[in-house]
């Protein structure tokens, strides 16, 4: 049994570090944390640094990355902004939005924060000072891959963290996409001395076939590397139900759900894939319904004839996601969409889009200016500095079926189309409907996953919904933990976790 928490000393943790990004290790943290969780430890997550447009609200009112609240989610703990001490939310291809400690600091382009990290090492060290605070275990999670070493200097998350802290390391590769021998010893090839020492052992993650087949390959890593094996760990087709941590999980999926299900066709939802789309996972229980297809449609691909509903998402970058959508001509395809009687919702910055103009008077998102939207609702929206994230419990007018969400988003949005609100909020309202009411849009996120608002909303595009979304996420995150428990050797784990090195803090 581990043992650690506040007043016994210095707390086991081990960090996984991957050889790039999308390796797996999100899932591999989430399916410890119920691994732990289900033997009766006190386990927490914690990810120094994450990039990500997709963002959860912790209870307290700030924000952390999707992957992180799926941790905590699954160690059976409230997801704390201490748990992601540092957000980057894209917001172009050179800058980025900094979150701190769950608050918006400042936006900021990439050579800016190459010198801005240093100074955010300390807010890092302190988040992960009260994680450990008040757990038997903490699993950190890397970003990116330490084989990044031109990102060497003043790094907070891979090994200059794990320095630090004095957490050990566990380097994940990932088979599937090919060249894992190469690209596990060639990490241990380029990293600094004194980083290779920190880590400890590696595993192989997303692995098809049989096993016996890459023994010797798992036998040459751990003889060209020194590192101990911990692991082969099979493909885990289950997770598929699990929230993605950004758009790079887009591009390894299908489509989602089926063509036709029975008898009967299944209903068509298309949504638009903007460059800075942001919380796509608001779709995730849509695509878990057998009788709903979810496709995110692409780049030069238009809006099929054939769409139910067109769904425009969250955006980290709202007028410049909305020229991106005319350039595309989706605004020509959605509204001949609508013109065929067609659904369309707009989700947060895809809500604002969907009114008469975007102002952004202070420059929030770029250059100060108006632009033009769709037209489709008859709202305006000024965006502005102030940033709202707050959960959300609340009731959708229509059904008056109770829903959970969030609300993350700068702007405050107004017009004669807001006297019909999608959202009871107890003394305020949320959302608005055009009159023909085939135009709706919400600041709310998460609505979907409520299985009451689900159903009525499927059930007035004549789909029955058959999925219970909450519980399907939770009998994945057993099987995952059950999965890691029969494929790795988690005692190993547990020892290089309770063995810390020294650390100039401590």
């Amino acid at each position: 049994m581990v043992s650690g928490g506040a007043g016994k000393g210095r707390v086991p943790a081990v960090m996984f570090q991957g050889t790039g990004s999308d390796v797996g290790k999100s899932l591999i943290v989430a399916g410890l944390c119920r691994l732990f969780a289900r033997r009766g430890l006190i386990v927490r997550p914690f990810k120094p640094q994450n990039m990500s447009n997709n963002a959860a609200v912790t209870t307290d009112g700030g924000e952390i990355g999707r992957a992180q609240a799926l941790q905590a989610r699954a160690a059976f703990a409230p997801a704390s902004v201490h748990m992601n001490p540092v957000l980057l939310k894209p917001e172009s291809e050179r800058g980025a939005q900094v979150v701190v400690q769950g608050v918006r600091r400042e936006s900021i382009g990439a050579a800016g924060y190459q010198a801005l990290k240093p100074a955010l090492m300390p807010a890092v060290l302190d988040s992960f000072a009260r994680i450990e605070a008040e757990a038997d275990l903490v699993l950190v999670e890397g970003a990116g891959s330490p084989a990044e070493i031109n990102l060497r200097g003043g790094d907070i998350a891979n090994m200059g963290f794990a320095h630090a802290a004095g957490v050990p390391v566990v380097m994940v590769g990932d088979i599937d996409r090919g060249g894992v021998i190469a690209s596990l010893v060639g990490t241990r090839a380029v990293v600094p001395e004194a980083d290779a020492a920190l880590i400890r052992g590696f595993l192989v993650n997303r692995f098809r076939g049989d096993p016996a087949l890459f023994a010797s390959g798992m036998a040459a890593i751990e003889a060209r590397t020194g590192w101990r094996a911990l692991g082969l760990v099979p493909w885990f087709a289950a997770a598929a139900a699990l929230p993605a941590e950004d758009a790079l999980s887009l591009e390894r999926s299908a489509a989602g759900g089926p063509e036709s299900h029975g008898s009967g066709r299944a209903l068509q939802v298309v949504v638009l894939r903007l460059p800075r789309m942001a919380n796509f996972d608001d779709l995730d229980p849509l695509a878990a319904e057998p009788q709903v297809r979810v496709r995110f449609l692409k780049a030069g691909e238009a809006v099929p004839g054939d769409a139910d509903l067109v769904v425009l998402p969250g955006s980290k970058a709202t007028i410049a996601d909305l020229a991106v959508l005319r350039a595309q001509g989706w605004d020509i395809d959605i509204r001949a969409h609508v013109r065929r009687g067609g659904r369309v919702l707009g989700l947060c910055g895809g809500y604002q889009m969907l009114g008469r103009t975007i102002a952004d008077p202070e420059g929030v998102e770029g250059p100060a200016g108006t632009a033009a939207g769709l037209g489709l609702l008859d709202v305006d929206t000024v965006l502005s500095g102030d940033k709202v994230t707050r959960p959300v419990y609340a009731r959708d007018i229509a059904s008056g079926e109770t829903v959970a969400g969030y609300e993350i988003h700068l702007g405050r949005t107004e017009g004669p189309d807001r006297a019909r609100p999608l959202i009871d909020l107890g003394g305020r309202t949320d959302g608005a409907r055009s009159p023909d009411d085939l135009v709706a849009g919400t600041y709310v996120h998460g609505l979907f996953a409520s299985d009451g608002f689900r159903r009525r909303f499927l059930a007035g595009l004549g789909t029955a919904s058959t999925a219970g979304y909450e519980a399907g996420v939770e009998t994945a995150l057993d099987g995952l933990a059950a999965h890691l428990e029969q494929h790795l050797d988690i005692e190993a784990l547990l020892a290089i976790a309770a063995d810390r090195p020294p650390c100039p803090r401590c």
